[in-house]
């Protein structure tokens, strides 16, 4: 799903105060993980991730499969927290 410019300012606001609810060990995209991750996006849409302490390059191309594997998008890729969104069949965060 390609987002506009605001949509991501907007859900990076959101995002702002939450607390990662899924830690990506160093074990990286298993699937217990991915399990976890695909429960926690569809109870929230919209959640933070920890990471390990990788490469800026390695945690990039580690949301990227996270996200291929749930169905997600990537909003915001902070240190070692990122910000995942996919919306629910029936949407609570209503995008303009």
């Amino acid at each position: 799903m390609k987002l506009a410019g605001k949509q991501l300012k907007y859900l990076r606001g959101l995002a702002h105060h939450l607390k990662p609810v899924v830690a990506v060990g160093i074990a990286g995209a298993t699937p217990a993980v991915t399990l976890e991750l695909d429960d926690a996006l569809t109870a929230h849409e919209l959640i933070k991730i920890r990471l390990p302490a990788l490469e800026r390059v390695q945690k990039q191309q580690l949301l990227d499969l996270l996200c291929l594997e749930t169905g997600a998008t990537l909003v915001q890729l902070i240190g070692r927290t990122g910000v995942l969104y996919r919306p629910a069949p029936t949407p609570r965060i209503q995008l303009a």
